[in-house]
């Protein structure tokens, strides 16, 4: 159990610290580098936008993944995705920019955004799965929290490795010519690292169960759509609420919001160090209600957890930008850091409450299909949205509101799905469902 905890948080934080270096880079920097012919405003929209690209290719990676991960096992669809996602990251960090290689820099900057998104899809069915299927019953919710956490990890190591570069290694015009780059290159020896600790996990005990007694789909993407559309439907509606909030950090928006210059457009000002070292403490905040919102789902249930959390990030999000807009370090973290503890509670139980909700014989298919729309429904452009919605209306009221509508209708979807909290997750699982996970919906 030590291993499979360690492996699933380890691989996990690689992966996202990869995914979320590009996106803070791109709210940082990209702009600059890839777009500049733009103008600055559009150019920080290209950039922006080149993020969300990659969620349009998250459905694919779990379309492989999950068809893959329930025919040929978990681990290997875990070693292949780091691999993916750490090659992509290594290579943005010898790309050439425009001013070098023209418009070809940013075309081939989304082909390979395109890879990480990809990687993406596909890497978190499996993680959560292999983290919650070895999990004992009644510590399921805790488990899955692990590689939960590997997402905070992977934003606190991304914002940490950038603020070094920012404030120490390369400060002022060394960051924009060579010192963006060291971050990604660093990718290639962390993948080194997690490429052998996932190599070192058994397989899930379920799928060594589905593939010893012979129980496994041929089409299981299929399977999916035909029984469970309306289960992945609400479930990804679930994720987007989560995943819309997390981005306002996580995709860069916060960060390009407070650091452009006024006399660029921006409207706070603040230099990159301090925003990107109290974004690395807000995502310590974020890290500990993960794992603390993982273990009270075994306790109170998965559904209780989401909508303590529904509730604590629609109060929050009214306190985020007075906070941020003041200009002040302290109080731009205190923000964040707030509006962090809702992310938390309805992250840390994700993993076991999706696991819970599929059966066995499809359920990385299903998982990683509701996640990848979930993404695209949140987070996908959920920065360049609330960029537009600023440089439109001249003030962040409107990207408040844009964020609690998401939550609302997250809220609504969680309110209609029933808690499965502990119910079996093998062959035993797959049989005793016979009442839908849905409110009013029979899979008969």
């Amino acid at each position: 159990m030590k291993r499979v905890a360690t492996a699933t948080i380890i691989g996990t934080t690689i992966e996202w610290y990869d995914f979320f270096l590009y996106a803070q880079a791109a709210g940082l920097i990209f702009g600059s580098l890839f777009f500049a012919p733009a103008g600055p405003q559009a150019a920080v929209l290209l950039s922006f936008a080149t993020v969300g690209v990659s969620f349009l290719f998250r459905p694919l990676g779990a379309f492989l993944a999950g068809h893959f991960g329930d025919r040929i096992g978990r681990k290997a669809m875990l070693v292949w995705t780091l691999v993916l996602m750490g090659g992509a990251t290594t290579l943005i960090g010898v790309l050439p920019t425009y001013a070098q290689i023209g418009v070809l820099a940013p075309i081939l900057l989304v082909l390979l955004r395109v890879l990480q998104g990809l990687s993406a899809g596909g890497e978190w069915g499996g993680a959560v799965l292999m983290a919650v299927e070895h999990a004992p019953k009644g510590k399921r919710g805790r488990f899955g929290s692990f590689p939960q956490m590997g997402v905070p990890l992977g934003m606190l190591l991304a914002s940490g490795v950038l603020a070094l570069m920012t404030g120490v290694i390369s400060p002022g015009e060394a960051f924009v010519e060579w010192g963006w780059r060291i971050p990604f290159l660093l990718s290639f020896v962390l993948i080194i690292v997690g490429f052998i600790v996932r190599r070192s996990v058994e397989e899930s005990p379920v799928f060594t169960e589905l593939a010893t007694k012979k129980e496994r789909t041929k089409t299981p993407i299929v399977q999916v759509f035909k029984k469970h559309w309306l289960l992945v439907i609400l479930a990804a509606l679930t994720f987007a609420g989560n995943n819309a909030a997390g981005y306002m950090t996580t995709g860069g928006f916060l960060q390009g919001y407070a650091t452009t210059p006024v006399e660029e457009g921006g409207l706070v000002g603040m230099e990159r160090t301090p925003v990107l070292l109290a974004v690395t403490a807000s995502a310590v905040v974020w890290l500990i209600f993960t794992a603390v919102g993982g273990a009270i789902s075994d306790r109170i249930g998965r559904r209780n957890t989401y909508i303590a959390g529904w509730i604590v990030f629609l109060v929050t999000v009214w306190f985020l930008f007075p906070l941020v807009n003041t200009g002040n370090a302290f109080l731009f973290f205190i923000g964040i850091a707030l509006f962090t503890i809702g992310n938390g509670l309805t992250y840390g139980p994700q993993a076991a409450y999706f696991t819970e909700l599929f059966p066995a014989s499809i359920r990385y298919s299903g998982v990683s299909i509701a996640y990848a729309l979930g993404a695209i429904l949140g987070g996908a452009f959920a920065p360049l949205i609330s960029a537009w919605l600023v440089q439109m209306t001249g003030t962040s009221n409107a990207v408040a509101w844009y964020i609690a509508g998401v939550m609302t209708v997250a809220f609504i979807a969680t309110l209609l799905l029933r808690d499965r909290t502990n119910i079996p997750l093998g062959l035993e699982g797959e049989a005793a469902q016979t009442t839908s996970p849905i409110y009013g919906h029979s899979h008969r």
